[in-house]
């Protein structure tokens, strides 16, 4: 197999199939996405062997570069996403910290102290009712019975500790 005469057998439309087919592929490497881009690249590069190859042989030949010349770009493009300029373009690089104002959910810590009354059973999980807030809870571990008086002492996140409160008036 002459491999300058076999360069020189690939027309003008292959080479076309060739370049649009890797220009899209690649896009799609650095824009992943839907997939359209590296659909139709992939298809444009088969088309380009199609064209192109004679015989199987090469058409194995013709594989076997594309996927190489595919495999090196995106050995570089992952180098480039994970340590490049491309990391930088991808990656968020500024976080939103609490001390700047940000607050990734509701903050529960207005209910530390606050007295309510049981809903529900807390056995331990249930709902208390503070002030016509309805909240879940969660007990100590113990369980306490529907409408006594309790009291929040922890709030973690979104968790809601209470405890039986200590003035606890419940009727007999």
């Amino acid at each position: 197999m002459d491999l300058l005469g076999f360069i020189q057998s690939i027309d003008t439309l292959s080479a076309i199939f060739f370049a649009a087919g890797f220009i899209l592929v690649i896009v799609e490497m650095f824009h992943p996405g839907f997939g359209a881009p590296g659909i139709i690249g992939g298809i444009l590069l088969v088309l380009g062997i199609i064209f192109t190859a004679r015989t199987l042989l090469e058409a194995l030949i013709l594989l076997l570069i594309i996927i190489a010349i595919l495999g090196a770009v995106l050995t570089f493009v992952l180098q480039s996403a994970t340590k490049g300029r491309l990391s930088r373009t991808l990656i968020l690089s500024n976080s939103q910290r609490k001390d700047n104002g940000y607050v990734g959910t509701e903050d529960l810590n207005f209910f530390l102290d606050k007295e309510g009354t049981a809903y529900t059973v807390l056995r331990p999980a249930g709902i208390a009712d503070f002030s016509g807030v309805k909240m879940d809870v969660v007990s100590e571990g113990d369980f306490i019975s529907k409408g006594t008086k309790v009291k929040v002492i922890k709030v973690e996140g979104r968790r809601i500790v209470v405890r039986v409160s200590e003035f606890n008036f419940e009727e007999a």
